[in-house]
């Protein structure tokens, strides 16, 4: 599909067929372009064609996932400058849009939300229907309510290698204030 030259080890990755693929390499190896090129190639397989919203693709960040689906639709485009009346190639184009290609996060809470009545916490507990994902701030604010539970906790009970450990950390200059 491409001009790219690739090494023997992209070429092997955007050829594997019939297995699941992981793809690791450090940043800037070409990564993304590889997976975009395999994905591209098996939509374009004349004899498996793959649609695209059959796919699974995970990255770990949004805008890894967006600059994939961004190629994905790129390439596709080419594709049907070069051959117009195409359907099959129409069809992934449109689909591009529900391919399951995001971050190992959204895919998970997507399992979640899809199968939260299978899920069980300790004590036999169900997970609440109406669950949601806290964004930065509130985990923030969460951690930081839990650690002082705990240090008051602590300081309650005085436990010896609690203590020792916040004399060892705090230096002379901590001021602790517990309040009931």
């Amino acid at each position: 599909m491409s001009k790219v030259k690739w090494t023997k080890e992209q070429e092997a990755a955007i050829q594997t067929k019939d297995c699941n693929l992981l793809v690791s390499a450090a940043a800037g190896s070409g990564k993304t372009a590889v997976l975009v090129e395999r994905i591209v190639r098996r939509i374009l397989d004349e004899q498996q064609p793959l649609a695209v919203d059959r796919l699974l693709v995970v990255t770990f960040t949004n805008a890894a996932a967006r600059e994939m689906k961004e190629r994905i639709d790129l390439a596709l485009t080419k594709c049907l400058r070069e051959d117009p009346t195409n359907e099959w190639l129409q069809k992934q184009r449109l689909l591009l849009n529900k391919a399951f290609i995001s971050t190992i996060h959204a895919f998970c809470l997507d399992l979640i939300c899809q199968n939260y009545y299978r899920l069980t916490l300790p004590d036999g507990l169900a997970l609440d229907p109406a669950f949601r994902i806290s964004d930065d701030v509130e985990s923030a604010l969460l951690k930081i309510e839990v650690l002082e539970n705990l240090f008051e906790e602590k300081y309650k009970i005085g436990e010896p290698t609690f203590l020792a450990l916040v004399e060892g950390l705090g230096g002379e200059e901590m001021t602790v204030i517990c309040g009931n």
